[in-house]
């Protein structure tokens, strides 16, 4: 019907809107019928997760690598839709670093200094490629980088694709968090008039996590894995700054903060728990969000929406911020961080769950003699 959406730039409103509309469904479609076969080839190849601890919320062999779908939706409405450009190219390729990356640790589970040193690999490329944070505004105040511009770049990057990576704990999480943020960070751009490319892309990649999530939502059917998690870290702090940083000066700082406010939070406390218990940052444990929603007695559909719900405030927030109004948002954020603390400490009068699974496996394990 037409080669690119940027084709019609000078097209009417109502044009323009149908051509994005084109490109989700087409994204939608694509990841709904690539699901299936991935999840085949999951099973074929090997690349499963059999639940060895209580972090793990399945109990039976599970198919990994579905953000093979998800990337595959993606990159080819992408390429079909979107204007050709070298950030554009550059974010692709590093999208293959990233689900490369993600395939191989599915499959083998990489060492975690090896995978984040080919997720700075990922991000050099998209920085090399034009996608550079030069500036952030701040309270009111501009600040610019400078020479310091690519590595402050890098750490946005790596820092958004860790925390949407780790957050990945339940059935559906990650996919509906990122989902959520992509919905947020197209809205807000449209109100500031950003540039329609990114428009589109975040648009397409919206598509591409909700053809998914319906194998993916309690109980699922495949698991991202590290490649869909990465990938969509990867992607969506990619689309973040060619968004809220390079195109739209006027956009805060405290925008696209906002946006990947839950991950970055779950990250950044993870991080520091395992700091102060002299652990290293990268080691697994039971102490995330979603873990202590789950030893509270939520089933994973309840504690799942309750992080929808606390995402979907804190974009709210982020949308009204951009409108200008500051008390409002900073109001909306402090009611989402209120309603998550009520939930994590005095939603239900119980033990801790992880503790009494603890208990009855050692209860059942017959002693050696």
């Amino acid at each position: 019907m037409f080669e690119n959406i940027y084709t019609m730039y000078d097209s009417s409103l109502v044009n323009i809107i149908f051509g994005i509309a084109i490109a989700v469904l087409c994204a939608f479609f694509i990841s709904i019928a690539t699901t299936p076969v991935i999840r085949t080839l999951a099973f074929k190849f090997g690349v499963t997760d059999i639940p060895k601890d209580n972090r793990r919320m399945h109990s039976k062999e599970m198919p990994l690598m579905g953000g093979v779908a998800i990337f595959l939706a993606f990159a080819f409405t992408s390429l079909i839709f979107c204007m050709p450009s070298t950030p554009f190219f550059g974010m692709l390729l590093g999208n293959l670093i990233i689900v490369a990356t993600g395939i191989v640790d599915d499959k083998y589970d990489i060492n975690p200094f090896l995978k984040l040193l080919l997720q700075i690999l990922a991000a050099l490329v998209a920085v090399m490629s034009g996608n550079v944070i030069e500036q952030v505004n701040l309270l009111g105040n501009t600040i610019v980088f400078g020479a310091f511009a690519p590595f402050v770049t890098i750490l946005w990057i790596t820092a958004i694709t860790n925390a949407v990576n780790l957050i990945d704990g339940l059935d559906g999480l990650s996919c509906g968090i990122s989902t959520i943020s992509a919905i947020t960070l197209l809205l807000t751009l449209i109100r500031t008039d950003t540039n329609l490319n990114v428009i589109c892309m975040i648009a397409i990649l919206v598509g591409s996590c909700l053809g998914f999530l319906p194998f993916n939502f309690s109980p699922a059917r495949i698991f991202m894995g590290d490649t869909g998690a990465l990938f969509l870290g990867y992607t969506l702090s990619v689309l973040s700054v060619q968004g809220c940083f390079k195109f739209n000066g006027i956009v805060s700082f405290w925008v696209p903060l906002l946006v990947f406010a839950l991950p970055l939070a779950d990250t950044a406390f993870a991080f520091c728990r395992r700091i102060f218990k002299k652990q290293s940052p990268f080691r697994s444990d039971r102490g995330h969000l979603h873990h202590r929603l789950i030893d509270k007695g939520f089933d994973q559909k309840h504690a799942v929406m309750i992080l929808y719900a606390v995402s979907s405030m804190l974009g709210i927030a982020a949308i009204v911020y951009s409108f200008g109004w500051k008390i409002k948002s900073l109001i909306i954020a402090v009611c989402s961080i209120v309603i998550l603390y009520f939930n994590l400490n005095f939603s239900f009068e119980r033990q801790d769950i992880a503790k009494q699974q603890d208990e009855q496996i050692k209860k059942d394990t017959p002693d050696k003699e």
